[in-house]
Order: C-alpha cells, then sequence, then structure tokens
C-alpha cells in the first residue's frame, strides 16, 4: 500500500491552521470582555484636573487659662529674659493661636458647589480653596452630614468654574480601573492610579457603602474624587486602613450614590432629612428562620417597635420584613439604607413575615433626625412568684421586683432572667449570660417556666428544631434561636 506523506503534512499543517485561528478568536473574544490597562491616565488627568481642589482650614484655638511650660517667679533673674523670649516670638500669654489642616475637594456645578468629607472642615472657623489654576477663593459651609462624612461648600465667582458630574457607583465592578485625586500629605495636586478592590465595604457607620481600591489615597486626600474612566466620580475618598498611617494599598472611597442622595439635600435644605420606620432590627440567620418557619434566611427581624410610624401602621415586634416600597429586603444593613433614602412623609408599603403567612402594611415615613432620641419600651404584662428552673442550659427565674430593680429592667415588665448559663450548652455559644431577660418564646409574651416549656412543645409538636427567644440586655433586644432537642 502507497503513503501520499505529502497529502498528510498538508493535513496536519491545515488542522493546526485552523487550531490556532480557533485560539486567536477564543483569545480576542476574552481580550474584549477584559478591558487592559489604559496606555495612560494622562488625557483623564487633563480632563478633570481643573476640578479638583485643595482646601486648607483654619482654627482658633483658645489658649489654656494657665501658661503651659516652666513657671518663674516674680522676681527671679530669669523673668526678663522668659518675657523678653515670649515677645520676640510673638507668643503673649494665654493668646489665642491659629491651627491649620489641609485636605482636598472638588466642584460639582459651574456656580461653585464643592464636596468634600466633613472630617476636613469639620471646626473650621476660616475655610480657602485652592483650584488647580492656581486661583483662591474663601468658602462658606452648606452644610454637613457626619453620619456619611460628606460636607458641602460654597464659593462665589463669577467665572463659571470647570466641574465634574457623580456617576453610577453601583456600575461599578471590582477590578475595574479607577483614578484618585487630591492632597496628599499637603503636597498639592497628585494622581493615583488602581482597580476596585471590592464593593459594600463598611466601616462603623449605619450607612456605610465604601468602595475599596488600592490607588494610593493618603493623609490629605481625604474628600478628593474617585473617578472611573469615563470621567465620573464614583466615590469620595474618606479613609485608610493602615497600621502605620500611610498607604498600604487599602483605600476606602464612599459610594457616589449615597453621596448624590446626602449632597442634594444639604444643598436643598442645609441638613440631611433621612426617612425613619422606628423599628430595632436584626438580621435573619438559618437557624432563627428555621423557627419562624421561613423558608429563606433573609428580611429584618423587628426586635422592639416604640411609637412612631411602623407601630402606628401595625408592626410588631417578631415581624420579619420582607420587602420595603416595592424593593427586596435581603438584611438589616440595606433596610437601614433603603428607608433612609427614602422621603420623610412618604406613605410606602412594606411586607412583613408574620404567623407563617405574608402580610401587607403601609407606613408613613417619620424623620430620623427628629426621632433619634426615642426611647424603646419594655414589653409589659403581669408578675409571678419566683421559681428557678434549669432549662437548655439556662437557670431562669421569673422576674419579681428585686431582680427588676437589680436588673435594671422596667417595672411591670414580666419574663425570665438567666441567673446562669452553662458554659458547654448551645445558650452560652449563641451569647446568652447570667443577667440577661427572656421576654418572649415562639413570638409569644412568657412569663413563667411553664409559658416556656410550653412554647418549646409546641415547636416540637410543629417538627421544628429550635425555639425563637427575644432576650433582652441593659434594655437592647434580640432574637436567638435555641435546640428543643427530641
Amino acid at each position: 500500500m502507497m503513503i501520499d506523506q505529502g497529502t498528510d503534512v498538508r493535513h496536519m499543517r491545515g488542522m493546526v491552521t485552523a487550531l490556532l485561528a480557533a485560539f486567536a478568536l477564543f483569545a480576542a473574544t476574552l481580550a474584549g470582555d477584559a478591558r487592559g490597562a489604559p496606555e495612560s491616565f494622562a488625557d483623564l488627568a487633563d480632563k478633570v484636573s481643573p476640578a479638583v481642589v485643595n482646601i486648607t482650614t483654619t482654627t482658633v484655638v483658645e489658649a489654656p487659662t494657665t501658661t503651659p511650660g516652666p513657671v518663674v517667679p516674680d522676681g527671679s533673674p530669669f523673668e526678663d529674659f522668659f518675657r523678653d523670649f515670649m515677645d520676640r516670638n510673638g507668643q503673649a500669654p494665654n493668646a489665642p493661636r491659629r491651627s491649620s489642616a489641609l485636605g482636598s475637594g472638588f466642584v460639582i456645578s459651574e456656580d461653585g458647589y464643592i464636596i468634600t468629607n466633613n472630617h476636613v472642615i469639620e471646626g473650621a472657623d476660616e475655610i480657602e480653596i485652592e483650584f488647580f489654576e492656581e486661583f483662591t477663593l474663601p468658602a462658606t459651609l452648606v452644610g454637613t452630614d457626619p453620619k456619611t462624612d460628606i460636607a458641602v461648600l460654597k464659593v462665589d465667582t463669577d467665572t463659571p468654574l470647570k466641574f465634574v458630574t457623580l456617576g453610577n457607583s453601583d456600575e461599578a465592578r471590582v477590578g475595574d480601573w479607577v483614578m484618585a485625586m487630591g492632597n496628599p500629605l499637603g503636597q498639592g495636586f497628585s494622581v493615583s492610579a488602581g482597580i476596585v478592590s471590592q464593593r459594600g465595604r463598611a466601616l462603623q457607620g449605619a450607612y456605610d457603602d465604601f468602595i475599596q481600591t488600592d490607588a494610593a489615597i493618603n493623609r490629605g486626600n481625604s474628600g478628593g474624587p474617585l473617578f472611573n474612566m469615563d470621567g465620573e466620580v464614583i466615590g469620595v475618598n474618606t479613609a485608610i486602613l493602615s497600621p502605620t498611617g500611610g498607604s498600604i494599598g487599602i483605600g476606602f472611597s464612599m459610594a457616589s450614590n449615597v453621596v448624590a442622595n446626602v449632597v442634594d439635600q444639604l444643598i436643598e435644605f442645609g441638613e440631611t432629612r433621612r426617612g425613619w420606620l422606628g423599628v430595632r432590627i436584626q438580621d435573619v440567620s438559618e437557624d432563627v428562620a428555621e423557627a419562624m418557619g421561613l423558608e429563606i434566611a433573609r428580611g429584618a427581624l423587628v426586635t422592639d417597635v416604640p411609637e412612631g410610624p411602623a407601630m402606628e401602621a401595625g408592626m410588631k415586634s417578631g415581624d420579619v420584613i420582607l420587602s420595603f416600597d416595592g424593593t427586596q429586603v435581603d438584611d438589616t444593613r440595606g433596610l437601614v439604607r433603603t428607608v433612609g433614602d427614602t422621603a420623610v412623609g412618604k406613605a410606602v408599603d412594606v411586607v412583613v413575615f408574620r404567623d407563617g403567612k405574608e402580610v401587607d402594611l403601609s407606613v408613613t415615613l417619620g424623620r430620623r433626625e427628629e426621632a433619634e432620641n426615642v426611647a424603646f419600651p419594655a414589653d409589659e404584662a403581669q408578675p409571678e412568684a419566683p421559681a428557678q428552673m434549669q432549662m437548655m442550659g439556662l437557670t431562669l427565674q421569673p422576674l419579681d421586683d428585686a431582680l427588676r430593680e437589680q436588673l435594671g429592667v422596667s417595672a411591670g415588665t414580666d419574663g425570665l432572667a438567666v441567673v446562669e448559663v452553662d458554659e458547654n450548652a448551645e445558650a452560652f455559644a449563641k451569647g446568652l449570660r447570667a443577667g440577661d431577660v427572656i421576654t418572649e418564646a415562639g413570638q409569644q409574651k412568657i412569663a413563667t417556666v411553664s409559658d416556656l416549656q410550653a412554647r418549646v412543645e409546641e415547636a416540637r409538636e410543629a417538627g421544628r428544631k429550635t425555639v425563637l427567644l427575644l432576650v433582652r440586655r441593659a434594655g437592647e433586644p434580640r432574637f436567638v434561636a435555641l435546640g428543643v432537642g427530641e
């Protein structure tokens, strides 16, 4: 049999060519999906720099009532020497001194509105804005929001200023290129670049929604903008995480979608006006969901309802908020932000899970700033004679007047005081401690140990593995799900 080697070689060459073409097409597809690094940030920097500003604040610090340092006795031979020294240096005794600080910001309108951080200008007596084009203007404070660390300033000018716009931070993806600008360490206008390292970071505030970035952010960058590649501001550079105080590639910028709402309110009202629902809430854990009969562990579990909008709408402790104003509620953090962004006085539809079914409520929101000092009353019930008993690793005793006074519980509050907790028990692992007070079990008020036993038995009969307890510590309520055993 004859073998045509030329034909085989040509066939193999054809296969190799086809494979290379397929690989090239695959690589091109990947390149289309993943953006490469920009060749340069220079064009973007040139475009947005005129809107970025340096901020210098001056604060008059009152001197102490007594002059610090060595005290020279009257008649001392050193008295004239120290007096002359202080006079030459312009340091009159007990005279107030001026303290300066530096930060960054950016212009958002041609008529001179500027965004920065609240901590940049907090307590300032004078604020001066230095523009990229080398001129300065004095600024006045329009309003501040310490909760998001945002402040709005205003300069007066006859010439329209160059400005930048706030983009949609929700469109930013982890891995996207970003560019930070500002006045790091007082060195003047500076540019740094990096990527979005993560989104949705929270530090300490209830309304936190930080973009984490590895673009270098240092002291002095506070209040400066974080740009996307379209030249839109998607964050306000606010904080760094560092053991040394310098940039280690973990910086945080408040997301522009949070900033935009705050800025609009500060410009219109000079203050924030956040919606207020009027509940205390906690996240729904897997065991709490199982104890309540929820198929999915999501929503915000209501632990307390003071007098306010939610109470007026019929919301109850033990409800799980599943939907607010048409938006699904996944956790407490999301609900707090959504409520805060909703207009005061708006009537919103709220869907709660109660007694195994969904209930629709209509709540007219109040204003959070006016309600932050509202007290959360304790539940009321009838007392019973004390009798200790052990259950679920807990030594329990019904509240009496002596226990109420000892534990700081409001008069008339009923429930079971936790006298002791077995350190090997599930209750201890889930945070229960001596001094806690259990006021509800299975979302029903309890006053006696027999009440608790009945709720546990009901959970077993319903085929549930846990029973939901409402526990109060120093007046603060939270729900805990404990196993009921076989």
